[in-house]
């Protein structure tokens, strides 16, 4: 019988709370006090930097943030700058990525669990949670997240993708995941303006709306995930 994963669909979240519900939970899911869990919601306007965020990827001033209403946060996962905000789709599942927590590193000193694979299985899980909705979407070598392909000019662009699902994930001390994956659903478009995402310059970033007609609901697009994801890491899910 498969393990359950409890899914919370939450609706709109302050970024601080949904960060600090996450902390919580993970405690509860190391001391073996709660299952797997997955959280599915949205973000008012947020930019968030993680651990190897560069503040001159940031390209609204003060006065711009505060005008567009935007909230900035310094936090603990992987990679650079991101946004989030209404009618993107963020997912934080919270999961022991290994029996009791931590395992031996290829020296045998270095506690870790399988940070890249985990990576990997949240792509695939977009993927295929993308293709049910009508969109063929795939990995791109060398970076993180999940692309279409781009429907500006080439010459643009470095590569022939846009982004359309972004990746950034936090391993805790315990081996249980953190932070997770925001999809562009129907969100403005407009707010990659203020940033250079994920620090990666003349690379597009794209949503279902502008791939998709008519746009799909967001209850439909978290159906769509909470399948993919079931099938993808091998759980019963469980609305809550």
């Amino acid at each position: 019988m498969a393990q359950k994963c409890h899914v919370f669909m939450l609706g709109l979240v302050d970024y601080e709370a949904a960060w600090q519900m996450q902390a919580a939970y993970a405690g509860e899911i190391a001391r073996a006090e709660r299952p797997p869990t997955l959280l599915l919601l949205e973000h008012p306007h947020t930019y968030t930097f993680g651990r190897r965020g560069h503040l001159e990827n940031l390209l609204w001033d003060e006065a711009e943030l505060a005008r567009r209403g935007v909230r900035v946060y310094w936090v603990d996962r992987g990679g650079d700058v991101t946004y989030h905000g209404p009618g993107q789709l963020v997912g934080y599942p919270l999961l022991p990525l290994a029996p009791g927590g931590l395992h031996a590193g290829p020296d045998g000193r270095q506690p870790q669990a399988d940070y890249v694979g985990y990576v990997r299985k949240l792509e695939a899980m977009l993927i295929g949670a993308l293709m049910n909705l009508g969109v063929p979407a795939q990995q791109v070598e060398g970076l993180t997240g999940v692309w279409v392909k781009s429907t500006i000019d080439k010459r643009q662009s470095e590569i022939p993708y846009a982004k359309i699902a972004a990746i950034g994930v936090k391993v805790d001390v315990h081996g249980v995941s953190r932070h997770g994956f925001a999809l562009n659903v129907n969100p403005d478009m407009g707010y990659w303006d203020g940033i250079i995402g994920c620090g990666l310059k003349d690379h597009p970033s794209v949503s279902l709306a502008d791939l998709l007609h008519p746009i799909p609901e967001m209850q439909q697009v978290m159906e769509a995930v909470i399948q993919a994801f079931g099938e993808t890491f091998g759980y019963e899910m469980i609305p809550e």
